[in-house]
């Protein structure tokens, strides 16, 4: 087992999607301010908290169900490459688009991977 296979690795993601969901319903100020940056709309903004809510609990299955874990980070690696793409077409600033770009590479990987087989 490695870290990207790590029950533990995709339970910490998966409360970190859960805080994020919880930071976009709000919208916290950062995250309005990162979202105004990319131009992101309206409509958009209105799913995010429930995609986000969604993202934790597939990764929260990796243990009983690792194909709906193993689809969920999928889904994740295509919504950081869309999250990747707006901080490009912006121009945004490396320091802006670093974190997209790493959550990208990670679960790209953790795809690659997959999680831990079902007991």
């Amino acid at each position: 087992m490695t870290v990207l296979t790590s029950p533990k690795t995709y339970a910490g993601l998966a409360a970190f999607q859960a805080a994020d969901a919880v930071a976009c319903a709000i919208p916290a100020p950062f995250i309005a301010k990162a979202l105004d940056q990319v131009e992101c709309p309206a409509q958009v903004r209105k799913v995010l908290p429930f995609v986000k809510a969604t993202s934790a609990i597939g990764l929260l299955s990796a243990s009983r169900f690792p194909l709906l874990a193993r689809v969920t980070t999928a889904a994740l690696t295509l919504y950081f490459a869309l999250a990747v793409s707006s901080h490009i077409r912006v121009r945004d600033s490396i320091a802006n688009s670093a974190p997209a770009a790493f959550f990208l590479t990670l679960f790209a990987a953790m795809t690659l991977a997959g999680p831990p087989a079902a007991d």
